[in-house]
């Protein structure tokens, strides 16, 4: 293949249709290559069928793409050799130590059984699992697991690697760790990883780019600062004790941009918020409202988020 494509991977209007119901709707994606790319969204967006589209898992229903050069429909078999692909859902095996699952998986990619154990013991020391490698792999604590099925995604030297949620249901601490090997895997392996997320800090902390997608499209991308610094809109959340009253009034003022409510809680999307302050509690005053707590953040993606689609991500897929 020639390296010198600007673009690992490129889709041209991707679809999926399941009868009436379009699950992902013309989407255009470029992901630089060697970079960390996002896709971030909320439940039943779409993130994982248009993964499962690029890994050839699942046919387009129209449109195309290509990776690492390849064209998903003509090319399946040149594609899964350029990949590897780390599921949300847990698929190891208990009686199998971690070096058995990457024993397994080299064999399957055909890896040259005169550097399988060379790589493997590379993987093993990029994941910090060397000590750990000939123990069952139900001995592995969460965060144990999730490394070595990236260390499995890895085995073969693929160009990409596809991460779906990958630190779904992990403590905080551990999705931090998560986000070290990432990022390290990303640098020493000179690999592509596009992950799928639904949260905010992982997809701000770890993408080099991002695609924003809700309801099957994609409806925004670009570096997590480009986009912070587009929305030109500091975040003011009030808890008060009269929301629909206070949501009604805090419309009329000329400095709140926009209004989003979540129950007792409203944010408020204004320009240089740190002088905004005072004046929004007198203004409550004023009108009968009692003002519980009040927060000034500046831009972050779920401001983005929120900007664009009109709520906040809930949920994982």
């Amino acid at each position: 293949m020639n390296n010198s494509f600007d673009y690992i991977i490129e889709t041209n209007d991707i679809t999926k249709k399941y009868g009436d119901f379009t699950a992902v709707n013309s989407v255009n994606l470029k992901v630089p290559r060697n970079s960390v790319y996002g896709v971030l969204g909320p439940n039943g967006a779409g993130k994982t069928t248009l993964i499962s589209m690029l890994c050839t898992i699942l046919r387009p229903t129209s449109g195309g793409a290509t990776v690492n050069g390849y064209d998903v429909v003509k090319n399946a078999r040149e594609v899964r050799a350029s990949i590897g692909i780390v599921f949300q859902s847990r698929a190891l095996d208990d009686i199998l130590t971690g070096r058995e699952h990457l024993e397994m998986h080299a064999s399957l990619y055909a890896v040259p059984s005169n550097v399988r154990q060379k790589r493997i013991d590379e993987v093993l020391d990029l994941i910090a699992l060397g000590e750990k490698a000939d123990e069952y792999t139900k001995t592995y604590s969460g965060g144990m697991k999730r490394r070595l099925e990236i260390g499995r995604g890895l085995v073969h030297h693929p160009k990409v690697l596809f991460l779906d949620e990958p630190t779904l249901g992990l403590d905080p601490q551990t999705r931090e760790n998560i986000w070290e090997y990432i990022t390290k895997l990303n640098q020493e392996e000179d690999i592509t990883v596009l992950m799928t997320t639904h949260y905010m800090e992982e997809a701000d902390q770890l993408c080099d780019e991002v695609a924003i997608i809700n309801q099957g499209q994609i409806i925004k991308s670009d570096s997590p600062i480009n986009l912070k610094r587009e929305l030109k809109a500091d975040t003011i959340t009030v808890k008060v004790d009269k929301p629909e009253l206070f949501t009604e009034k805090v419309k009329t003022l000329d400095y709140v941009q926009k209004v989003f409510e979540d129950d007792s809680t409203i944010k408020l999307m204004v320009e240089r918020g740190e002088n905004l302050v005072p004046p929004l509690v007198n203004f409550a005053n004023q009108n009968g409202v009692m003002v519980e707590s009040i927060e000034l953040q500046h831009p972050n993606l779920e401001d983005v988020f929120i900007s664009y689609t009109g709520t906040k991500i809930t949920g994982g897929r």
